[in-house]
């Protein structure tokens, strides 16, 4: 049971940071699809390369085992806000991606809480 919990928590970390990691690099990369959303809340042109330098920072902070924690807590305040735009701007089933790596981040961050902040040898 121990190594599922181990290598559970690994398939997390992986499948997030990989998937919220390539939308951040693409939201930099001023792919203008994943810029659309901001514009429809009204949120100003440079807010969607900051969400995309979030994420990828938070997807690289979730291979850190001390910053993993706060990365997932980071990335699922930004999932809120995709859910949110999905409920009230899209048909709601384009919400579920969001959903799944906020439940994922969730479970990573209650596995990882413990460890956070905890650099070096101590």
């Amino acid at each position: 049971m121990e190594i599922l919990r181990k290598y559970g928590i690994w398939a997390a970390i992986i499948v997030v940071a990989l998937m919220v990691g390539v939308a951040g690099a693409m939201k930099l990369a001023g792919v203008p699809a994943l810029h659309e959303s901001f514009a429809i809340l009204g949120l100003p042109g440079w807010f969607g390369y900051f969400i995309g330098l979030c994420e990828v920072a938070g997807a690289i902070g979730l291979l850190i085992r001390p910053l993993s924690a706060l990365a997932a807590a980071g990335l699922s305040i930004i999932m809120l806000g995709a859910i949110y735009f999905h409920v009230v701007h899209t048909p709601i089933g384009q919400a579920v991606p969001a959903l799944v790596i906020l439940l994922l981040c969730v479970f990573i961050f209650t596995r990882r809480r413990e460890a956070m902040l905890k650099f070096g040898g101590a």
